[in-house]
């Protein structure tokens, strides 16, 4: 965070309320160091301000001090800006913010890990299965109900009821580490509900780092539709792809297909069905040559998407990358 408290850029503990946001030292501390009123603020996301930063956003209060945020990866940055433009909208609404900060709603124990919650409940043998679930004539693959959630929480002891269950669960959304599937679980994020996460079988969630992808016919952002798959297959082969999450590199099977113009990569080992796809069209690709600070030595580029989201791909040779780069260019100018 940098703001006009601060000259240089200092990690905080930041807390949304429905009139500011809050920031503190650390996570622990019980008074904040200080307060921005979101009162006749604007919120300006992507922030170019800083050109060797990524994921800023800019929040301009009314007395027109700029105040600068850095998430650690794109999705957290957009959920960021989402909550505050709509406490923003309740404040010149006369609504009061629906959504609470888990710092002040979420009562947790200490000692209660949801990194180490989050590795549990994605265990292959142990953790909650994802699923192929179907609804309203779509097609939820890697996902689970919200009842699964609860169900495995009280069966690993790790709460003592359902209602524990809920505060815990909507603990691990609100912190991102689980995701809203559809319109009705999507609603009680968005606040509409009672509680941010639903304790029902119709409402569908998904791990933030799995392959979750949808079939069917929607404008949701998530959904892959199955027209992508009939698009012509211009080149494929295996990349190192980097994880948005955790930052992780793993080998994946790109097939780039042109009209429409789609990048989907496989689990290499097999199955039909891909992880995920980067829909091409309009977007930027580049070689990137500072690859050490990305933990890898070399052949690395870049796929920033029209809705800016960024992929780092690394292709075995030099050679590799060149094609690679050159095939998504043209699939990116002619495709759909």
């Amino acid at each position: 965070m940098q703001g006009s408290m601060f000259n240089t850029w200092k990690p905080m503990w930041v807390v949304l309320l429905d009139d500011g946001i809050e920031f503190y030292k650390k996570k622990i501390d019980n008074s904040p160091k200080g307060m921005i009123p979101l009162k006749g603020s604007s919120i300006h996301s992507p922030c170019q301000d800083f050109g060797k930063r990524m994921f800023v956003f800019k929040l301009t209060t009314a007395k027109q001090q700029d105040h600068f945020f850095q998430a650690a990866y794109l999705e957290e940055r957009d959920a960021w800006v989402r909550d505050i433009k709509k406490a923003i909208q309740c404040i010149e609404g006369g609504q009061r913010f629906a959504r609470k900060s888990t710092r002040k709603s979420i009562r947790l124990p200490e000692t209660i890990n949801l990194s180490a919650l989050y590795l549990s409940m994605k265990d292959s043998d142990k953790g909650i299965k994802e699923l192929k679930l179907e609804k309203d004539k779509k097609v939820f693959n890697h996902c689970f109900t919200g009842s699964c959630v609860i169900d495995w929480l009280v069966s690993s002891n790790a709460i003592r009821n359902r209602k524990e269950g809920l505060m815990l669960a909507s603990s691990l959304l609100n912190e991102g580490y689980l995701q809203p599937a559809g319109d009705t679980s999507k609603n009680a994020a968005e606040g509409l509900t009672d509680t941010p996460f639903l304790d029902l079988p119709d409402a569908y969630y998904y791990f933030a780092d799995s392959g979750f992808f949808c079939e069917g016919n929607s404008s949701d952002d998530d959904v892959i539709l199955k027209e992508e798959f009939r698009g012509t297959v211009v080149k494929q082969g295996c990349l190192l792809k980097q994880g948005h999450r955790r930052k992780n590199w793993k080998v994946r099977k790109f097939v780039l297909r042109e009209d429409p113009a789609y990048l989907h990569y496989y689990d290499p080992a097999g199955g039909e069905d891909p992880l995920g796809a980067i829909h091409l069209r309009g977007c930027v690709v580049t070689a990137v040559e500072d690859a050490k600070k990305h933990d890898v030595d070399t052949n690395l580029f870049e796929i920033i998407t029209a809705n800016e989201v960024h992929y780092f791909l690394q292709a075995a040779t030099p050679v590799e990358r060149t094609e690679w780069i050159k095939a998504i260019q043209v699939v990116s100018r002619t495709g759909k």
